[in-house]
């Protein structure tokens, strides 16, 4: 058996992580906002970047593309139509090989109308590279996507295995559950994961912490919908409506 990959979160940006997946030779990055932060790693550890991974158009997430694919030209970067960067089509159904390893691809629009995951199986689970679509304690924002696209996305995350790692692309933990809180002040487990968050990285997570956390995973608990009614000021027929409204909601937050 493979001994698994490294996988390292560069700070890039304000808040970003950039995910750099090693065997220890070659490497695959998810998402380099900036160049600068992804090549000292590589030569600080002695790597060649194989591959990058994109999730989504937005400029924090493919800015260092151009610089990366200069030093190393051989580079396959991996992204969907809205992808001006991408010279290797990824959608929904998708395969990607890495060090021996199998990437599937999902398209999980919201965010964005094309944002994609990268769900990689090693040591015997799942690593989902989720983008800006589900956070730790929280979720993206509504740009190109809709937000029943979102809600649909996120459900379809939860039902992966529950010690499946996600690994958002952003370091949004401790503002979320502040938010988290607020919806649910009763859960032990938002107030435990609040003092752990002063510690960054706080990612990875399991998706099993995130079901216990996370406001947007937990529309059908009645004390969720409660809230979220409250806060809209309208009754709430169905889960993806207790969604949306914690997705206003935390927009004032």
């Amino acid at each position: 058996m493979n001994k698994p990959l490294a996988v390292v979160p560069i700070p890039a940006l304000s808040d970003n992580y950039i995910w750099l997946l090693s065997d220890g030779r070659t490497a695959a990055c998810v998402d380099p906002g900036e160049a600068a932060p992804v090549l000292d790693f590589l030569n600080a550890h002695g790597l060649a970047l194989a591959q990058i991974w994109i999730t989504h158009h937005h400029g924090d997430h493919t800015g260092g593309v151009a610089e990366l694919k200069r030093r190393f030209p051989k580079c396959a970067v991996y992204g969907g139509g809205d992808v001006p960067a991408a010279d290797m089509a990824a959608g929904e159904g998708g395969i990607i090989r890495f060090a021996g390893r199998t990437a599937r691809v999902w398209h999980i629009p919201g965010h964005t109308a094309g944002h994609l995951a990268y769900l990689l199986e090693d040591g015997g689970r799942t690593h989902v590279f989720c983008g800006d679509t589900l956070f730790s304690a929280g979720c993206g924002r509504v740009f190109t996507g809709t937000m029943e696209q979102l809600a649909a996305s996120c459900r379809r995350l939860a039902a992966l295995p529950d010690d499946t790692l996600l690994y958002p692309a952003h370091e949004y933990t401790a503002a979320n559950l502040a938010f988290a809180e607020c919806v649910e002040p009763g859960n032990p487990d938002i107030r435990a994961a609040r003092q752990q968050a002063a510690h960054p990285p706080t990612l990875p997570v399991t998706l099993v912490h995130e079901k216990r956390i996370n406001p947007f995973l937990r529309t059908a608990h009645p004390a969720v919908a409660c809230r979220a009614a409250e806060a809209a000021g309208r009754p709430l027929p169905d889960e993806t409506a207790v969604f949306a409204a914690l997705r206003e909601w935390k927009n004032r937050f």
